[in-house]
């Protein structure tokens, strides 16, 4: 994707984000790759950081995890959980496929792109109890804080209920497809 790809994706998300009276802010910094990294940068929104990882399951169906930044995460117990079978991070190309972001890139906001009911969507019950939610909007290379209610607001206006689940303390944690 272009540079100017990636600021015409973020416009029209901010302005869908505008239209459904949703409060956000946004902080360009450095390119991130991963929540270790993100947590360096010293941003001035406040609010809590999330990963947020793109699976499939072994029918091809997919999942957005999106996690407390701190909250570990085992496949295989969320597998057994889930009663999905062996759960597996998507690979890249499918992600730009259906969510439209490349890895890096991974966030809720992507499930603007997705045709509504394709994606399982999952969040981490500890989220729901922060004032601001770090997400990236489209692109690696910013930050934009929502408030949790903003976020279900945003999902279901995509066609997804999100399922807001506690998610297991004693998993271990993982890594892949996603920030």
């Amino acid at each position: 994707m272009t540079m100017r790809d990636l600021d015409q994706a973020e416009a029209v998300l901010t302005a869908r984000l505008d239209g459904l009276g949703i409060a956000w802010t946004s902080e360009r910094h450095a390119p991130v790759f991963a929540v270790e990294q993100a947590r360096n940068l010293g941003m001035r929104l406040g609010g809590r950081g999330a990963k947020n990882l793109f699976l499939r399951d072994r029918r091809k169906r997919f999942v957005l995890l999106v996690a407390d930044e701190d909250t570990p995460v085992d496949l295989k117990t969320l597998a057994t959980e889930w009663g999905v079978g062996r759960l597996s991070f998507a690979r890249p190309e499918t992600l730009a496929d259906v969510l439209g972001v490349t890895s890096g890139a991974v966030t809720p906001f992507a499930l603007m792109n997705a045709a509504p009911e394709t994606v399982r969507v999952v969040v981490d019950a500890r989220l729901t109890g922060y004032e601001l939610l770090l997400f990236h909007p489209l692109r690696n290379d910013a930050t934009t804080a929502i408030s949790p209610e903003g976020l279900l607001v945003f999902l279901r206006s995509c066609g997804y209920e999100p399922e807001v689940r506690a998610l297991g303390a004693t998993s271990r944690a993982a890594g892949g497809c996603g920030t």
